[in-house]
């Protein structure tokens, strides 16, 4: 199947955000923030979990929701290793990854509306 004009130049779109990404990567590390304590509890339970079953044949929805979780479990991590608490919230530093991991998931559930931006 042929792809559309528009599928090639989001493709050459694609593969210039991934440059971009590359360039800034030197640039970011770390973001110091700030989570509830449900949140990070919840974060924490997330990496403590174990996922024994094996991944078979998904769906790209099944497959976006498992990196979420994914993602969640790597906050957890962070929490777990470097999380301090502050009063009801726990502070920590959380690479930028992570941060925008959160952000998108956040977005696409409009739980922060696009029109916020």
């Amino acid at each position: 199947m042929d792809e559309s004009q528009e599928y090639t130049r989001y493709r050459q779109d694609s593969a210039v955000l991934a440059e971009i990404g590359r360039f800034l990567d030197p640039q970011v590390a770390r973001l110091t923030v700030r989570l509830s304590g449900d949140l990070a509890r919840a974060a924490v339970a997330a990496w403590d979990r174990d996922e024994e079953a094996e991944v078979g044949e998904e769906t790209v929805e099944q497959a976006r929701v498992r990196d979420r979780a994914a993602s969640l479990a790597l906050i957890g991590l962070a929490v777990s290793d470097r999380g301090v608490a502050s009063g009801a919230e726990v502070v920590v530093e959380l690479d930028v990854t992570e941060v925008a991991a959160a952000l998108l998931a956040a977005y696409d559930e409009d739980v922060i509306p696009l029109e916020s931006l």
